[in-house]
């Protein structure tokens, strides 16, 4: 009897744990990108009572009997299926459609100076569906809790910060770096160059670093409106406030995950990948980057590859991934089964009680 009273015990707690994350999942029936928990049971642990056998020549075959204990949770799993568009109006809010992440994370430490930033890893950043993104005052592109987007962007074409070489086939970096307007010329420097003329990093051939102009001139973001995300290509341009050619930023990256139910919750909606999730790589959207690796100059280095069939829509963001009335139906069901369970243990209960009361 106690064997009930424990096996309807282990199914208080699993059934709590499930309403658990089906309450996580109604909390956050508005919250943009989430992706729902579903919550699958498994059978605990069994004594063998006796053992079966397959017969002789003379006795049939005997099934084995078993008595089980219970219930517990065999898996929680993330639904990461790409969910409705919901659009806002606003043209720096996207949605990735399809698979894939954004790049999150913090600015990367320094080079051997102030003004260099060192490439980074896909692998050490954290990943998101949430793509509310804005530039801030230094002109870096950070997304609504102020972690900056990764991503390459465009270089002057040489080891230092400067004008375009090319103005007509500007280069992007193969270095995965934080994307970042380019900053503007203040008359007095870079010498020779005219005052608000956008001065895009320098990109060094060797030790991965993203150089940007001398931290000591001081320079502003350029004054740059009408900015626009390509959803083909992740490709971010704008106009310089003063006139002249449109100006491109950049290029979004996304991460593909080998496993990406697999990925780690951490908090803010955001991801990480790690065991289970299996390599994370930056790829770029609609292959519109084709650069080498960290801009390496081996003949078989690897190239950056496409995402694919995934683009991006512009004009809002992806809402969120749980369905209300299967989540009720899921409610319902979990405090019926949590009930049942309640009721065993009453039983055990009356049962155990009548066993006490056989002396008297």
């Amino acid at each position: 009897m106690t064997g009930a009273m424990y096996s309807a015990i282990a199914g208080l707690k699993a059934h709590m744990n499930k309403l658990s994350v089906i309450g996580n999942n109604i909390a956050n029936i508005n919250t943009p990108a989430y992706k729902k928990a579903q919550t699958l049971f498994s059978e605990a642990i069994y004594t063998t009572l006796s053992a079966g056998s397959n017969g002789t020549t003379k006795v049939g075959g005997v099934n084995p009997s078993q008595v089980g204990y219970g219930v517990s949770i065999g898996s929680i799993s993330m639904d990461m299926s790409t969910a409705n568009f919901n659009a806002d109006g606003d043209s720096m809010h996207c949605m990735i459609m399809g698979d894939g992440f954004f790049l999150t994370g913090q600015k990367p430490g320094a080079g051997t100076t102030a003004n260099t930033l060192t490439e980074t890893d896909a692998q050490n950043l954290e990943l998101s569906r949430v793509g509310d993104f804005k530039f801030d005052s230094q002109g870096y592109l950070v997304d609504g809790r102020g972690n900056v987007i990764y991503g390459w962007v465009t270089t002057s074409g040489n080891e230092t910060a400067g004008v375009i070489a090319d103005a007509d086939n500007p280069k992007t970096s193969g270095q995965l770096v934080p994307i970042r307007l380019p900053l503007m010329a203040d008359g007095k420097n870079p010498s020779g160059v005219t005052s608000g003329t956008a001065i895009y990093p320098g990109i060094e051939t060797s030790g991965g670093m993203n150089v940007y102009p001398d931290s000591t001139w001081n320079l502003e973001p350029a004054s740059i409106d009408s900015i626009a995300i390509d959803k083909a290509t992740g490709k971010i341009t704008g106009n310089m406030k003063d006139g002249g050619a449109p100006v491109v930023i950049g290029y979004i990256a996304l991460a593909n995950v080998a496993n990406p139910s697999g990925v780690t919750r951490i908090d803010n909606g955001y991801y990480k990948a790690g065991e289970g999730s299996g390599k994370c790589t930056a790829v770029s959207i609609g292959g519109a980057v084709t650069a080498k690796v960290n801009n390496s100059a081996e003949a078989d280095a690897e190239s950056i590859h496409s995402a694919g069939t995934t683009t991006l829509q512009d004009g809002g963001l992806e809402s969120s991934g749980t369905d209300l009335a299967t989540e009720i139906a899921e409610m319902i069901t979990t405090q019926r089964g949590y009930q049942a369970n309640t009721r065993i243990i009453t039983v055990t209960d009356s049962m155990l009680e009548e066993l006490v009361n056989m002396k008297r």
